[in-house]
């Protein structure tokens, strides 16, 4: 069977969900939607930089695009900066009767005791009412703190703790929004961006920790946050802007899941925008990974490395946050209508993907 697809925005993701889509033979890329007037009009593998056309060209007018009546939209416009309308999007796609995979709002991988069931219900109700299913996902909130680590604890007899770590530089990175704005970095320390303002790490990764105790039958008694930041020794440059001496160019932080007053689920991530910088802070396997450890019996650990075509660990994190979303389309269309998690799908593979 063949899925039709709309895929909405063409920023980092998106470009590499329209090629993951193309690359499936059971896909068919059915419409772009864009927000730029400039790229109205433009070929999707254009946009997508595929260096060939798809025959399929951007749109700007949404009720044009929904009713195509495709199976499902691929949504991976940035909501970090603008969560209300995000949402309102997302309703909107739900009641025209489509199901959609998403890579935000992050909080909605599993919002249960994460935010509140008055910011959830809408979104439910126009799943409802156009018998439709959401599903947000992507690789960090996604596959690197869900199935990896619930497959890993499989093996266990014991288990004390479940931590998921990304270690990865962001120099390449190229989203000045996002580094610069929402993290912080190239800032004074004493200016809290908007992702260290508290609670926003909770909203943005209680999710995390909160499915990965549901998924091991654990009940939380709350979440703690914490984050440490390093200023830049000298000035430097990196892909999105220039980072001065003595403003913040390194971060780590922890979202911990407690029960009986100790982290039994627990989320930390260790951006750096240069490797030498907070040595003594958990290091990379090779350019930059995601890492599982569980504490118990036995002990594990297991790195999962990332390392794009092009060489760039960063080009392959969005690659597999656009994948995560493109491959689950088939299972996220014959799934019940609701607000799906990643403990309501069976197992995506990537299957029909294997060349030759």
């Amino acid at each position: 069977m063949t899925y039709r697809v709309v895929q909405w925005s063409t920023g980092n993701v998106g470009r590499n969900a329209i090629a993951g889509i193309a690359a499936r033979p059971d896909l068919e890329l059915a419409g772009v939607w864009v927000s730029d007037p400039r790229k109205v009009g433009v070929d999707a593998g254009e946009l997508a930089g595929l260096g060939r056309e798809l025959g399929v060209r951007a749109s700007g007018d949404a009720d044009e695009l929904l009713a195509l009546r495709p199976d499902c939209v691929v949504y991976t416009a940035m909501a970090d900066d603008r969560i209300t309308e995000a949402i309102d999007d997302l309703c909107r796609i739900l009641r025209a009767g489509v199901n959609v995979v998403s890579s935000s709002p992050v909080f909605l991988q599993y919002p249960h005791q994460v935010v509140p069931e008055e910011m959830i219900e809408p979104i439910r109700q126009a799943a409802r009412e156009g018998k439709a299913s959401l599903w947000v996902n992507g690789v960090d909130p996604g596959f690197a703190n869900d199935w990896l680590p619930l497959v890993l604890t499989g093996v266990c007899e014991r288990i004390d703790e479940v931590r998921c770590l990304e270690i990865l530089d962001y120099a390449t990175y190229d989203n000045r929004k996002v580094v610069f704005d929402i993290m912080g970095f190239g800032s004074p320390l004493e200016q809290v961006p908007m992702l260290l303002q508290p609670g926003v790490l909770t909203l943005a990764w209680g999710s995390v920790v909160r499915q990965l105790a549901a998924g091991l039958g654990v009940e939380l008694d709350a979440i703690e946050e914490s984050h440490e930041r390093l200023a830049a020794p000298e000035t430097f440059d990196i892909s999105c802007g220039t980072v001065e001496r003595g403003t913040a160019a390194a971060l780590r932080f922890e979202v911990r899941g407690m029960r009986n007053g100790r982290g039994v689920c627990v989320l930390e991530h260790v951006t750096r925008l240069r490797p030498d910088l907070g040595q003594d802070w958990p290091q990379p396997a090779g350019a930059g990974c995601y890492r599982v450890e569980v504490t118990g019996e036995p002990n594990y650990t297991l790195d999962l490395r990332l390392l794009g075509s092009d060489g760039d660990h960063n080009t392959a994190g969005l690659k597999a946050t656009a994948m995560r979303l493109v491959n689950a389309v088939p299972a996220v269309v014959r799934a019940p209508a609701g607000l799906l998690t990643a403990l309501d799908l069976p197992l995506v593979t990537g299957r029909g993907l294997v060349t030759g």
